[in-house]
């Protein structure tokens, strides 16, 4: 498979992997043979990158860190209780905590792959992706950090929940909640009144937007003042809304991880930061890349420890595009060598 943009997709490429809707019903299955009217479709509905099969990387698998069964049932329950609040009902706290245990069983058994954003988004889905890469990637952070499982299940529902006050709810409840206008005040004050929940949980929806350096909001709290789990979810919620905002061009991974880094001590807390970057894939599985040598190849293997020093697999062809040659260099072994960009 590669991963690749949408504009460079052309009628009759092969869908390398499946979409899914807000509630985890699929849209279009993996293998289905595009069409220009489904490649239509898929601009509208906002996807930008999407993986395509292609015979010379047959055999690139992508690893995902949590299974695509587990995101769906994971999206199942969201978008209930997101229904709930949106309506004006009481949602039940042990459908989520039922599903983060399945989640935290898939981060578990996969916590050695390094993470790779590739889930397709649409306008549809993208607030339940970012929901559930913020939680798979906080439990990462937080195991790394060696939290014990107690800790890593509060983390896991407050990183799932963090962006709850950003739910729309009706008029007559919103005199009860909106204690203050911003969508962590209003996060704080639902969580909080879950007794099945822990305190801490509704702390990770109110202090996720503050800065180590304390400018941040919603009461400006600094370093020691902000608890560990809005820490680390403050360091994934920025990576991956980096990844895909809509409000400005969306970065790529390396330009991602710099910009994290940019942000160490001021905005982000530095230990945490140096946790979340060891597990991240900076070249994802099936990106085109241009090498220093000026070769141009596809990321089909990665390093756990180096994730910027992925494997490349390089197709030279001649003037009729026939294959005629192909090798792979690993760049843990060619120190030498350097990625120079990422290819659309």
């Amino acid at each position: 498979m590669r991963y690749v943009h949408l504009d460079t997709i052309e009628s009759g490429h092969f869908l390398g992997k499946t979409i899914f809707n807000s509630n985890g019903v699929v849209l279009l299955s993996e293998g289905v043979q595009l069409t220009v009217y489904m490649i239509t479709q898929l601009r509208r509905i906002g996807v930008t990158m999407l993986y395509i099969k292609d015979p010379n990387f047959d055999d690139v698998v992508i690893d995902d860190v949590v299974s695509e069964e587990t995101k769906q049932a994971v999206m199942r329950q969201m978008d209930g209780l997101f229904q709930a609040i949106r309506s004006g009902k009481d949602f039940n706290p042990k459908n989520i905590s039922t599903s983060i245990d399945k989640l935290l069983e898939d981060v578990m058994r996969n916590q050695d792959l390094l993470v790779q954003l590739t889930d397709i988004r649409t306008h549809d889905n993208s607030h339940y992706m970012h929901a559930i890469n913020v939680c798979m990637m906080s439990v990462l952070t937080g195991l790394s950090m060696g939290l014990n499982p107690t800790q890593l299940k509060e983390l896991a529902i407050g990183a799932l929940l963090h962006d709850i006050g950003k739910i729309e709810i009706p008029t007559d409840e919103t005199a009860a909640i909106d204690v203050k206008n911003h969508h962590t005040w209003r996060g704080f004050e639902m969580l909080k009144q879950k007794r099945e929940y822990s305190l801490l949980i509704a702390h990770v929806a109110f202090q996720h937007h503050e800065h180590v350096d304390g400018s941040g909001i919603p009461r400006q709290l600094e370093d020691e003042q902000i608890h560990l789990y809005a820490k680390i979810v403050a360091v994934a919620n920025t990576y991956d809304s980096m990844l895909f905002r809509s409000a400005e061009e969306p970065l790529l991974p390396h330009e991602a991880c710099e910009k994290l880094m940019s942000l160490s001590g001021t905005q982000l807390d530095r230990e945490t930061l140096v946790h979340f970057l060891k597990m991240v894939s900076v070249y994802p599985t099936g990106a085109s890349v241009r090498l220093s040598t000026k070769e141009a190849g596809v990321v089909v293997g990665q390093h756990r420890g180096l994730p910027g020093r992925p494997i490349i697999r390089i197709i030279k062809q001649d003037n009729n595009d026939r294959e005629f040659d192909v090798k792979e260099m690993d760049l843990a072994k060619e120190t030498t060598v350097f990625i120079e960009n990422v290819l659309s």
